[in-house]
This record gives C-alpha cells, structure tokens and sequence, in this order.
C-alpha cells in the first residue's frame, strides 16, 4: 500500500459545498419509488390493522414517506392501532416511546 506522500495525487481539497452536494447525491441514491401493492396484500393488511385495534396487540408498519416527488424512502414503527380514522384515510399506532400518524394509502406491508 502507498503512502499519501508516495502518491502525491491521493490528496484531495474538498470544498464544503462539494461536500454537501455529494453527501445529497448518496442520500438521494437511497430514495426509492412509490411500490405497488396487489389487492390480495391490501386486503391482508386491513385485516392486521383492523384485529390490531380490536384485539390490542402490536404489529409493525411499514409505510412510503414521499421526500422529493415520486421518490422517497420506506419508514418502520411497530405499535398498537389505537384509531383508525375512515375520513382521513389512516390509522394512529402507539408505542411506549412514540405515536404516529400513517396514511393508509402509503402502507406498504404489515407484520403481526
């Protein structure tokens, strides 16, 4: 292996916004597409949801969190569903640390 002082060229100046800017393009790297969900897998996943809420017992979801356009990234959290609101399209999971809000129209799977 060859030192830095060996191999002159090895040595790079890295502005910050250079930096910045290659940092976003590894994170925009991650960013994936909306998945499509079969009708079957839907069907499964109310199911969870809805025997969540009525049995109280935690499931994990998983969920699309769009962040530039059509791309973004899949977000997790295992909870208990504590309200399903049929207006606005989404369920409240609660766990020991945290609450959240998720659409039903971005789950992308549940696990019991």
């Amino acid at each position: 292996m060859t030192s830095r002082i060996e191999n002159p060229f090895s040595i790079r100046f890295v502005l910050p916004e250079q930096s910045a800017m290659y940092l976003q393009m590894k994170e925009d790297e991650k960013l994936v597409s909306m998945p499509v969900i079969e009708q079957d897998e839907l069907e499964s996943f109310h199911y969870l949801i809805r025997d969540s809420a009525r049995e109280d017992y935690a499931i994990t979801v998983s969920w699309w969190k769009p962040i530039k356009g059509e791309l973004g990234s899949i977000c997790s959290i295992w909870g208990v569903v504590k309200w399903i609101d049929q207006n606005g399209r989404r369920i409240k999971l609660v766990n020991d640390e945290d609450s959240q809000w998720i659409d039903l129209d971005k789950i992308t799977d549940v696990k019991g």
